[in-house]
């Protein structure tokens, strides 16, 4: 009875290692919307070329464990081999360098770390959009600096081109968030935050705030819509118009 429920045991892990690595090898993620989601994204599949392997090799030596002493009733503790025992330290090292040094580049990058947006923009077509957003309870506000625009709960930027966004909040903390653009950002009272996007692709994104900040926290949402140079031209002339 032990050694079928062993058997089976075996089974189901090899099954379901095998749908993890096809689903894993095959699934190809949609084109990024933004340089700041692309970043994130080759990161994760970076680390993916990482963890793919390792879980391969963990769950073939269970499953060969399994097999191997499923009839062993007097176990006994394994032999010290000090060189196994440098060798997988020496491997986990090399694995944690590898990913620190990946995590480090990616955090380094302008347009996914703060304290780096700053530093000159890439060569893209214009100037960087400069906009200033005011979160509150329970909304956002967009500033367009320079052309005396302000709006309310919808965002709209040009696509191909470096946007800088200056965040503040009237009251508590706030989290900017657009999960389709990379975009994560605390808004701390009584700081100013910077981040940097480029948008790749025109279209319609949802804007969240990520940070419990109070009753009305469930519909403090809104839309960033990303036009292409000439529509956004349009649209701060129209602007400008209505008011």
């Amino acid at each position: 009875m032990g050694r079928v429920r062993v058997t089976r045991v075996a089974q189901f892990v090899v099954v379901a290692l095998g749908i993890a690595l096809v689903a894993g090898l095959l699934a190809s993620p949609a084109a990024a919307q933004s340089v700041n989601r692309n970043a994130i994204d080759d990161l994760n599949e970076q680390l993916l070329y990482v963890a793919l392997p390792l879980v391969l090799f963990v769950e073939v030596t269970l499953v060969y464990a399994l097999y191997r002493f499923r009839n062993n009733e007097n176990p006994k503790p394994t032999a010290k081999d000090s060189a196994l025992e440098i060798t997988w330290t020496a491997a986990t090292g090399v694995i944690l360098l590898f990913v620190g040094i990946s995590a480090f580049f990616v955090l380094a990058n302008p347009y996914i770390s703060p304290a780096a947006a700053s530093q000159p923009a890439a060569e893209t077509a214009g100037d960087p959009v400069e906009i200033e957003v005011v979160a509150y309870q329970w909304g956002w506000e967009f500033r367009y600096q320079g052309e005396n625009v302000t709006t309310q709960k919808q965002l709209v930027l040009p696509v191909d081109r470096d946007v800088r966004v200056s965040l503040t909040t009237r009251d508590v903390i706030h989290s900017f968030y657009v999960p389709q653009l990379g975009l994560k950002q605390d808004v701390i009272p009584g700081q100013t935050t910077e981040l940097r996007t480029r948008a790749t692709e025109t279209g319609e994104y949802t804007l969240y705030c990520a940070e419990l900040c109070g009753v009305g926290h469930t519909r403090m949402h809104g839309t960033v819509v990303v036009l292409s140079q000439d529509d956004y031209s349009a649209w701060l002339d129209d602007q400008r118009t209505d008011t």
